[in-house]
């Protein structure tokens, strides 16, 4: 099965014959690699699409689960893997519109057959039947892919509870169903709560700071949501919001940090606390019922870690430091502050304003005159698409003949370092409000050579949109975050395996994130960043002086990101480490109690990820892995300094990189590809020595 299984729901009223000839979803696209055909698709061919997809995968199960022949790989793995292509289809296209370009039709669309679906993926994994003639299949007879798909699929079937008797598997039915259906309303309720934050201001004076493009932004956001004459600025997915590294007026920061932390907490119709609070004790029921002490025990099987305890070890031997050298920096932050006569001490909504400060005295640096060097699609065309050509010898030519989902959405084709075409690759730059926040990669059509199928990729973004004609300029930060997000691409696009289940960016969550990491270092290569490091207005590359200054100040306020980051993966854990129902609370004192816990409850650095917003664990995958980024972390400085004592990013050591990492999926044993590569196992210091956190 090529994606995580959907559900059945009744059949459609059409005959099927007329639903499936007349609904796109439900034929093979013609476009070249199977592109979805985005002007046909309309919001009214997804239910039909489900209904009668679903209805075909069921029959698939039962074919499988009641074949009277010896289980083979062929007649029961093979069998899994190549069913459901109609609704894979389906559902691939609606969960990527859902999160990027939905409306009020489409999240109820989902709000409806997010029980359905779940239902479905347990009518295959809790099928006893099927499980058995898995299991009955002798494991030594097999080699490469099959033996590796077949010892997935059982251990999918056993962390699903297809060993279960038949009264546990009812009752984990029935949570799975609660969850899925909780999931949804958490992800809808989360978009309300992100629209109705969006911050707004009477005086272009308020705004002070801002550029003359960022106030005319806000102005003509204003003027859309019915408020002429005011300044509006919406909210990102993430506690800390852009505007704060340069908003002056002290009073504007406070109301637009408190607009982002209070988001989902207001008593209103976008207020997650009692969906995910709901979520948390489900969860630790299914990992009961599973034989499992908590919710992260069960989840944690088939990732790189294992267990909680190696994850958890993981995050507090870097949370130490990293809270020292954090607590370090607020006190230099607060120097700052008293030289200045501010008369206040520091609070989150000043961290970025007076660390923005502290940088330019400290190195001389100052983010506004970073900021003019990095337009947008300069930074891609020239940043991260030279750098995939310089590293893997790839190159992309724009198509415009092939139809998008929205306006502002690029395609382009991707070649090989020979010449030969091989993938379509689809970009979404802008923020919109009918888009989920953050910026992600996913697949419209997976790789396989079985299926004969060429990826089809999509990276989203959140930047501003240009108006009146000026560039869309974005900060470092979000250079490397377009250099993350392409990295999953790299590693979509180099799959080379035969089969979907097992390719590209397949593989364990703490090891996702890994390649992508990797490709952030190529953001500030030398031959690189002049190329796409370009003045927009003068078209001069930035000087080697500044470059300078970016390298100098690469670990200034390390201390602050990193713990960050490592609050929201330790309050991720602490949340689905509970062992007790009881041991849960409200969700704001259960949160402040967790950080706490573990020295990580620093008033001037809020949490990443407050718990009414953390997207990631209640409306995402990363539920007890979001820890997922810094294990991954860890293994992507481990191969920088082996690039780095081998002589760089060199097409050489990317094509080794290539060969033992971004090509394999999950088609290997993982760890035995990373120590492949480096010729030993992931340690902790050299996440240490790149972070600036050594004492």
């Amino acid at each position: 099965m090529s994606l995580s299984l959907l559900a059945s729901c009744s059949g459609s009223k059409q005959p099927e014959t007329a639903v499936k000839s007349d609904n796109p979803l439900l034929q093979k696209s013609t476009l070249q690699y199977q592109a979805p055909p985005f002007d046909l698709i309309k919001d009214e061919h997804f239910e039909p699409a489900f209904d009668a997809s679903l209805k075909t995968h069921d029959a698939e199960i039962e074919k499988i689960a009641n074949n009277t022949e010896a289980p083979t790989f062929e007649n029961t793995v093979l069998a899994i893997e190549i069913s459901g292509e109609d609704y894979n289809r389906a559902t691939l296209v609606f969960s990527n519109l859902t999160g990027s370009n939905t409306n009020p039709k489409l999240q109820a669309i989902e709000e409806k057959y997010a029980p359905i679906f779940s239902a479905h993926t347990d009518k295959l994994y809790l099928n006893s039947k099927i499980y058995q003639r898995i299991k009955a299949l002798d494991l030594s007879k097999l080699q490469g892919e099959d033996k590796r798909l077949t010892e997935y699929y059982l251990q999918q079937f056993e962390l699903a509870g297809a060993n279960l008797d038949d009264a546990a598997k009812e009752k984990v039915k029935k949570i799975n169903e609660e969850l899925a259906t909780l999931g949804t309303q958490y992800t809808n309720k989360l978009l309300v709560a992100r629209k109705n934050a969006t911050v707004y201001f009477d005086t272009e004076a308020e705004l002070d700071g801002l550029s003359k493009d960022e106030i005319a932004a806000a102005k003509e956001k204003a003027e859309k949501e019915s408020k002429p004459g005011k300044f509006a600025i919406g909210i990102i997915n993430t506690t800390q919001q852009p505007p704060l590294m340069t908003m002056k007026n002290r009073a504007s920061r406070e109301k637009l940090f408190k607009a982002s932390w209070m988001r989902a907490e207001k008593g209103d119709d976008g207020d997650t606390r009692a969906i995910l609070e709901k979520l948390a004790r489900l969860r630790l029921a299914k990992a009961k019922l599973m034989g499992k002490k908590s919710f992260a025990e069960w989840k944690l099987q088939d990732q790189m870690a294992k267990t909680p305890e190696p994850a958890m070890n993981l995050l507090a031997s870097i949370a130490t430091p990293a809270a020292t050298k954090a607590k370090g920096e607020a006190q230099e932050i607060q120097k700052l502050i008293d030289a200045q006569k501010g008369g206040f001490k520091l609070e989150p909504w000043d961290w970025d304003f007076y660390a923005e400060q502290v940088r330019k005295a400290k190195y001389n640096l100052d983010e506004s005159e970073v900021k003019p060097y990095f337009e947008v699609t300069t930074v891609l065309e020239k940043g991260v698409f030279f750098a995939a050509e310089q590293m893997y010898g790839i190159t992309f030519k724009v198509r415009k003949d092939l139809p998008v989902y929205h306006p502002d959405v690029v395609a382009y084709e991707v070649f090989d370092k020979d010449g030969a075409s091989m993938a379509i690759y689809y970009l979404d730059f802008y923020t919109r409000d009918n888009k989920n926040g953050g910026a992600w990669m996913s697949n419209f059509v997976n790789q396989s050579h079985y299926l004969k199928q060429k990826p089809v990729i999509v990276n989203v973004f959140n930047f501003a949109k240009p108006v009146n004609g000026n560039p869309s300029l974005i900060s470092f930060d979000d250079v490397t975050t377009m250099f993350h997000e392409f990295g999953h691409t790299l590693h979509g696009l180099f799959a080379n395996q035969n089969y979907v289940t097992l390719s590209g960016t397949n593989v364990p969550r703490d090891y996702v994130e890994f390649p992508s990491q990797i490709n952030e270092h190529a953001a500030l290569d030398p031959v690189v960043l002049k190329n796409y490091a370009v003045h927009y207005k003068t078209k001069e590359a930035i000087p080697q002086t500044l470059i300078d200054k970016i390298n100098k100040a690469s670990t200034f306020n390390t201390g602050y990101t990193v713990t960050e980051l490592l609050a929201a993966a330790t309050l991720d854990m602490a949340w689905h480490t509970v062992e007790n129902e009881a041991d849960f609370k409200a969700a704001l004192e259960f949160e402040n109690e967790a950080l706490n816990k573990y020295g990580l409850l620093l008033k001037e650095v809020p949490t990443r990820y407050h718990t009414p917003y953390f997207a990631h664990i209640w409306g995402g995958g990363y539920s007890a892995g979001y820890y997922a980024y810094t294990w991954s972390k860890t293994l992507d400085y481990n191969v920088y300094d082996w690039l780095k004592a081998n002589g760089g990013m060199t097409r050489a050591n990317c094509d080794r990189f290539r060969t033992y990492i971004l090509s394999v999926g999950n088609s290997v044993d993982l760890n035995k590809a990373f120590v492949d590569m480096i010729g030993h196992e992931m340690k902790i210091e050299p996440y240490l020595q790149n972070a600036g956190l050594n004492p």
